[in-house]
Formats: structure tokens, C-alpha cells, sequence
């Protein structure tokens, strides 16, 4: 059985085929052209298929075989240079993973800022990303499967875990356009909501299990998820709160439309960063903490939202409860 090819063989092999030339590959290499030359035929000897066509020209040129070994080369390369930098990250204290659970209440732009940079910024940390409802964030994390949670409704506490505030969300409640209550064209009260469905989302978390938040119709249709609790309520199946960043362009093209319904619970409450005591952030972790204070920090508070709601909605008396 034959060697396997060395990393060497492959550089050198990329380089000849990147520069054109065996003599340009030996000067950027500072080897003898023989050297090359010798290189790339044990190469192709261990391959056992050509990788260049020698004849009828002084410029080495790759054969079909040579042209799909050359994708391998630098892919083989490229993973080589990537275990490289996250040694040297390794090396520096810098995490090889983070594990985040983001609830759903987090603005979704923010999140998508973050990781973005946090992209960009740690290209070889890798990510594993949860994202669940009202007490699946604390759970994750409680649980040792997040290394950090990004969102609210910290409903235990625990000393096991470091609790910080880190900005705030809302809910607003919504219909579809179509929707009886919507349709009213006035404030509601509490006796409007009544005999309507109301579609609340149940957590599969042991924290919340069997727990309802804000819950005011007698007709109630639970779901798992706050994407399904969105789909139908713009389906005009139903009515109920949705985080105020997630429905932003629904309400701009009304494909949803506010509620004003005093009875509706849509004070501001805070978002948390939410790790173990026993497990402290590294760098990337730590710095993903810091991004999300400052990204969630430019978020509109309830009153700008709502006042930007009143500019795509000009003199619409559903409005004027609060």
C-alpha cells in the first residue's frame, strides 16, 4: 500500500498549479525546480493518475484528473488552516463552541446583528444556537445545554444561575384585518374579547408547564410555538399578543392590525442574559453578552413603537385606549 500524500506534496502541488510554472512555484516556495519537480511526481505516483500534461508545452497544464485533485488539495488545505486558527484560539482561552438559547421575545434583527458580527469577529468558534418559548431559555441553560440564554420571563429563581438585565420587549395584541374585533373600528373592553379565540402558546418547558400569561378570552386554542401563534392569528383564526419587533411589517402592510385593549397586559418587561454561576462566559460567550446589551439598548421602547404604529395607521380609533 502506498503512502498517503503529505501536506507538503499538496502545497506544493497547489502552488505549481496556482502559478503556472514549476520554476514560479520553486521561487515562491525557495525550493530547487527539481525539488518541485520531484514532489509532484511522487505525488502522482501515490495518486496514481497524472496531474499535469507535459507535452507540446513549456507551461505545465492540469489534466482532468489533475483539476478534481486540485479541489481536494485546497479543501484538505483550507480545513488545515482552519484547525490551525482554532488552536491558536484554543491556546488564547477562546471557547471552540457556544451555546446559546434566544427566546423568541428577543427582536429578531437584533439577534441577526449580533451573530452576524459575532461571525465576522470569531470565524472559527462555532455555534449552536436554541430557540424556545417563555421558560425553555432558563431550562437550557439550567440544564448545562446553553452555555448562555438571551431573553425574559425568568420565571424561577435560581441560585445556580447569574441573572442580568440586559434591555426590554413587549407584546401587542393583534388581529387580522378581517377579524371581528378588528373590524369594530373602536377601543375594546375586556367583554369584546370574551367569546372570541384566543390563541396562547404553551411551553413545553417544566418551568411553565400548564401556566397561561395574559390570558382573557373563555375561548382559548393553545399552540407550541409563537411561529405557528403568528400563522394563524394572520389567518384570522384567532387573536392574541405577538412580540411587538416580530410584527412590525405585518402591522406596516396590514397584514396584522394593533388592538387597543386596555385589559391587555403591554407593559414593557425586561430581557436577561442568564448563565450558570458554576460555568462563566470565554471571550466569544462574554462578548455575546456585551453585543446583545448594546443592540437590544437601540430598541424602541413601547411608546415609540406604538407612536410608530399611530404613523401607519393615521386616525384609527382601535388606537385611542391608551
Amino acid at each position: 500500500m502506498l503512502p498517503n500524500p503529505t501536506l507538503d506534496q499538496l502545497q506544493v502541488f497547489l502552488t505549481v498549479a496556482e502559478s503556472g510554472s514549476f520554476s514560479a512555484a520553486s521561487r515562491m516556495l525557495n525550493r530547487a525546480q527539481s525539488v518541485i519537480s520531484y514532489t509532484i511526481a511522487n505525488l502522482e505516483a501515490q495518486l496514481e493518475v497524472p496531474l499535469f500534461e507535459r507535452s507540446g508545452s513549456r507551461q505545465p497544464k492540469l489534466t482532468d484528473e489533475g483539476r478534481v485533485m486540485l479541489e481536494d488539495a485546497r479543501r484538505i488545505l483550507s480545513d488545515l488552516q482552519v484547525m490551525r486558527a482554532r488552536v491558536k484560539g484554543l491556546k488564547t482561552g477562546l471557547e471552540a463552541e457556544v451555546a446559546v438559547a434566544i427566546s423568541v421575545m428577543v427582536p429578531v434583527h437584533a439577534t441577526v446583528d449580533v451573530l452576524r458580527e459575532f461571525r465576522d469577529r470569531f470565524p472559527y468558534v462555532s455555534l449552536r444556537l436554541d430557540t424556545g418559548e417563555l421558560g425553555s431559555m432558563m431550562e437550557l441553560v439550567s440544564s448545562g445545554k446553553s452555555t448562555i440564554g438571551i431573553g425574559g420571563s425568568v420565571v424561577k429563581q435560581d441560585d445556580a444561575l447569574v441573572i442580568e438585565r440586559i434591555g426590554h420587549s413587549f407584546m401587542m395584541p393583534v388581529a387580522a384585518p378581517t377579524h371581528p374585533l378588528a373590524q369594530m373600528g373602536r377601543p375594546l373592553t375586556l367583554a369584546d374579547v370574551r367569546d372570541e379565540i384566543q390563541l396562547v402558546v404553551t411551553d413545553a418547558s417544566s418551568l411553565t408547564n400548564g401556566r397561561d400569561f395574559n390570558v382573557l378570552s373563555y375561548k382559548v386554542w393553545h399552540v407550541s410555538d409563537i411561529a405557528t401563534k403568528h400563522q394563524l392569528i394572520r389567518g384570522g383564526l384567532g387573536w392574541g399578543g405577538l412580540p411587538a419587533s416580530f410584527i412590525m411589517e405585518d402591522l406596516q402592510k396590514e397584514r396584522l392590525v394593533p388592538l387597543a385593549l386596555d385589559a391587555y397586559d403591554q407593559s414593557e418587561y425586561p430581557l436577561y442574559a442568564v448563565r450558570k454561576v458554576d460555568n462563566p462566559p470565554g471571550p466569544a460567550a462574554a462578548w455575546m453578552i456585551e453585543a446583545f446589551r448594546s443592540r437590544l439598548a437601540r430598541c424602541p421602547n413601547h411608546e415609540d413603537f406604538k407612536s410608530a404604529v399611530e404613523m401607519f395607521h393615521p386616525g384609527d380609533k382601535r388606537l385611542a385606549a391608551e
